[in-house]
């Protein structure tokens, strides 16, 4: 038998990352995956942020913003997580720090938090942050992340100098909007009490430190690619394990989603012929340091529980 996930079962993780380009089918492997564990006894969460609320087909129910019990399963709950509802959240747990120190110099309406609240990786950072707090709670034995397509989790990585930039031009740009910039200078005379916005940054650059290190962790976690034997699919997920190589987080497993394994028209046999071509590229480049597992094209749509669980049988066989 070939590689499979069947490791996983002993190495207890925390935190579970599915990544990979749109339409390769990460949901439906992050779904697998996340009711392997649920049927093994943990407590396990899967979380959705991708744009698309495909938990919510996979399963057959409405799951939402709000953690839930997926039906038909024990052990198992759901999220989808939108962009709005990361947004409120990250304004509920940072808003008044903003608006406590900004507010401190000069008088500003709150809706200056909402222009913090778009600087660029705001989404991405306060979503791990979000993870982190699931994962570190004692709710969950682990947590399963369905990631939004390819890029948007790796921008995470680059966020203290983008967020330190967008805060510093919007700070600017509100004092000279309200004629405080020299007051914005003067900020060091805060009122007895204020916590200057350097203290806040440092808090927010030790949170997004402390949320790498725990992804790059490899006893807690385990970023999972899924990806397709097509020349997009290929060329996509080189650039993910460069980025991740670069970064120093460790891919251990490479899914490869709809492969044909038997051709039984002319049309199937040169779809195989070219899969092929691109698997053994992959296996080329990969194999050496990283599980390739194969997933067939199913005949029918993966949705409700008794399907994924054939999925996930596939995924997790003897090696």
């Amino acid at each position: 038998m070939g590689p499979s996930l069947k490791r996983l079962d002993k190495e207890q993780k925390r935190l579970i990352m599915i990544g990979g380009k749109g339409g390769v089918g990460k949901t439906t492997c992050a779904s697998a995956i996340a009711l392997h564990f649920s049927l093994q006894g943990r407590k396990t969460l899967i979380i959705s942020s991708d744009p698309t609320p495909s938990l919510s087909d996979i399963f057959e129910m409405e799951i939402g913003d709000q953690e839930k019990p997926v039906k038909d399963t024990k052990n198992l709950h759901g999220i989808e997580i939108s962009s709005d509802v990361v947004l409120r959240k990250w304004k509920e747990r940072f808003g008044p720090e903003i608006y406590e120190v900004v507010s401190s110099f000069t008088s500003l309406d709150y809706d200056f938090v909402d222009y913090i609240g778009g600087a660029p990786g705001i989404e991405e950072e306060y979503m791990l942050n979000y993870i982190l707090e699931l994962v570190e709670g004692a709710q969950y034995d682990l947590v399963v992340w369905d990631t939004a397509p390819a890029g948007h989790t790796l921008r995470l990585l680059h966020l203290p100098q983008l967020f330190l930039k967008h805060l510093e031009a919007a700070t600017k740009f509100y004092m000279n909007l309200y004629s405080y910039f020299e007051k914005l200078k003067e900020s060091v005379k805060l009122r007895k009490g204020k916590r200057s916005l350097l203290e806040i940054i440092s808090g927010w650059e030790d949170l997004a430190e402390k949320v790498v290190n725990f992804i790059r962790d490899p006893h807690k976690s385990d970023f999972i690619i899924v990806t397709i034997p097509e020349a997009l699919g290929v060329k996509q997920t080189e650039r993910i394990i460069k980025d991740f190589d670069e970064y120093e987080l460790k891919v251990n497993h490479l899914i490869v989603n709809y492969v044909i394994q038997e051709a039984d028209c002319n049309f199937h046999k040169l779809r195989k012929e070219m899969q092929q071509h691109y698997l053994e590229i992959l296996r080329n480049q990969y194999s050496n340091r990283i599980g390739l597992i194969e997933l067939p094209l199913m005949p029918q749509e993966v949705k409700g529980v008794e399907r994924i669980n054939k999925i996930a049988d596939i995924l997790f066989k003897e090696e």
